[in-house]
């Protein structure tokens, strides 16, 4: 695949529950750098849910915190788009 799109949950839990050690968003971000997917996209979904709804602060602290994972094990955050979205 050319790129990859990896959704995070942004509610209170939800994001910390994907990021944490043995979680889903660490795992799937690794899965598609090991698979050879140089391109990704981070929808940081469940704005609606954050509080304040849409907050722009919880956005920013989920960026920062997927950024710093992904340049770990080898993708460039500046060259990763973050997305905010909601499906509500």
């Amino acid at each position: 695949a050319d790129c990859a799109v990896l959704i995070v949950a942004a509610g209170t839990g939800e994001f910390e529950a994907g990021i944490s050690k043995n979680g889903q968003t660490r795992e799937h971000a690794l899965l598609a750098f090991t698979l050879g997917v140089k391109q990704l996209i981070v929808g940081v979904n469940k704005m609606d849910s954050t509080e304040p709804p849409y907050s722009e602060a919880r956005f920013e602290e989920i960026k920062k915190e997927v950024g710093n994972y992904i340049k770990k094990i080898g993708y460039n955050p500046a060259t990763v788009a973050f997305v905010p979205i909601s499906g509500w």
